[in-house]
């Protein structure tokens, strides 16, 4: 199931919302939330929610005994079982085949590992059961002695499936006890208004748009500009898709009495790439930096370990978001910039007009989303020589300027690309700050926030209805 679709517009969210607010006590909700959850996740994972009980269960118990147990060596056995028993699945389910044809290939076999099904959302719970039992092992949070509680933190359904990464100890107090006020509940259904429309007016005809670009690998080369173009939709789409359900996720979540962390905040303003994965997926990020990067040393212990220790952090990154070379490749590419831009370039990037900065982030960024969109390597190569005008299809040579398809795309959808570039920038919150600034403007603000989330929750169900393109990209992360 996903947030964008009818079956959870029209059943599921009415339905829990009318039993959860039913009762005022906790246990009430909580027991709610939960069946709910675990229901929203066997719509579309039957059977591997068992799965996602066993971890999760298996967690619950090791972290009461790692914090019943004094001997330190002991604990880190623990801790090891915890962690061993929390990436079993996700590395079967998501490397195995990815490791075994790869050595096979390696060593001229003609043996192939079929890819498994990958349940949904494995990577993101994943994350979230590990981040328990160390929040547990590092004393930073006290265990749950109810293991139902220890459930919902995993399962709760607004950030199972795409994010963002809660860290249990950023949510331990409010699995106990929580309340929602009726302007969290009200700014809540706001936010995940905001995210749905962003999702179907945005995201999904992004797609569309995509899909009508002459793309490389379909038959035919792409021009100059429809490499860029093409390169420019496809970034534009991963953002309004991803942050779109991090904004429906964070607004459920306030709506249930959690305050979930940002995950997204406009990246594509960035002027460095260390600045844009500040604001990009920013839940990843610090769940590689407080669980990977800071135990490994940091950059506490000299620019070499430094080096080292982003490089281990960068492969599992791209090794993170899929099983493949292009993916591992992705995750080198911003190791390699991340490091020019931290110990080589640092002194002449800071003399370097903000405005040229951005320009050229921006094209290293939509260089780095090519690289993540292909998995075909042959396909990838040619995407990437069109990004520079040339084709190596019957000995390299210069691309067109254009193509038909797209002129076609431009003349179809006009503007369109033009108003959701213009969406990428922080012209919402610089609205907001100044209704905000005064008091009848304030006023102002609020009656036009609930009329502008009101039209945008009609016209997204109205594009809703009429929509054939509706998936979410990180559904399998």
């Amino acid at each position: 199931m996903v947030f964008s679709s009818t079956t959870f517009l029209f059943l599921f969210l009415p339905a829990l919302l009318l039993l959860y607010f039913l009762n005022g006590n906790i246990r009430w909700r909580n027991g709610v939330l939960l069946a709910f959850s675990l229901l929203f996740y066997s719509v579309g994972e039957p059977v591997w929610v068992l799965g996602m009980l066993a971890v999760t269960l298996i967690n619950w118990w090791l972290a009461l005994v790692i914090r019943r147990e004094k001997n330190r060596r002991k604990r880190k056995l623990l801790l090891a079982a915890a962690v061993a028993a929390s990436l079993i699945l996700l590395a079967y389910f998501k490397y195995s085949a990815f490791v075994v044809n790869s050595l096979m290939a390696l060593f001229g076999a003609a043996f192939r590992m079929p890819e498994q099904h990958l349940p949904i959302g494995i990577s993101f719970y994943t994350f979230q059961v590990l981040t328990y039992t160390v929040d547990i092992y590092r004393k930073k949070a006290k265990p749950q002695a109810s293991p139902f509680r220890a459930l919902l933190y995993i399962s709760c359904f607004p950030q199972l499936i795409a994010g963002p990464i809660v860290q249990y100890a950023d949510v331990a107090e409010d699995l106990a006890a929580r309340k929602t006020t009726p302007t969290a509940f009200y700014t809540g259904m706001r936010r995940f208004v905001i995210g749905l429309s962003k999702k179907i007016l945005l995201a999904n005809l992004c797609g569309e748009m995509l899909e009508a670009t002459q793309l490389a690998g379909k038959g035919a080369e792409l021009s100059l500009l429809g490499a860029w173009f093409s390169a420019i939709l496809y970034a534009m789409q991963l953002y309004f898709d991803f942050s779109a359900y991090s904004d429906m996720a964070i607004g459920l979540g306030r709506v249930f009495g959690f305050c979930y962390k940002e995950n997204f905040n406009y990246p594509y303003v960035s002027a460095s790439i260390t600045e844009f994965w500040r604001r990009w997926h920013m839940s990843l990020s610090g769940f590689f930096r407080d669980y990977v990067y800071i135990p490994l040393g940091g950059s506490r212990k000299g620019d070499a370990r430094t080096v080292l220790n982003l490089a281990i952090v960068w492969s599992l990154t791209g090794l993170w978001h899929g099983a493949s070379w292009n993916f591992v490749l992705w995750g080198v590419y911003y190791f390699v910039l991340l490091v020019l831009e931290r110990f080589v370039l640092k002194n002449v990037l800071v003399r370097v007009p903000t405005a040229l900065r951005h320009i050229f982030t921006m094209l290293l960024v939509l260089i780095g989303w090519v690289l993540f969109y292909y998995t075909d390597f042959s396909a990838l190569s040619a995407h990437l020589l069109a990004l520079f005008g040339l084709s190596a299809k019957g000995g390299l040579h210069v691309l067109p300027l254009w193509d038909p398809k797209f002129v076609a795309t431009l003349k179809t959808y006009t503007v369109l690309p033009l108003l959701m570039a213009a969406a990428c920038l922080p012209i919402v919150p610089r609205l907001r700050a100044w209704f905000s600034a005064d008091e009848r403007r304030k006023r102002i603000g609020d009656v036009l926030a609930t009329v502008a989330a009101t039209g945008l929750l009609v016209l997204s169900v109205l594009f809703l209805m009429g929509q054939t393109y509706n998936p979410f990209i990180y559904f399998r992360f």
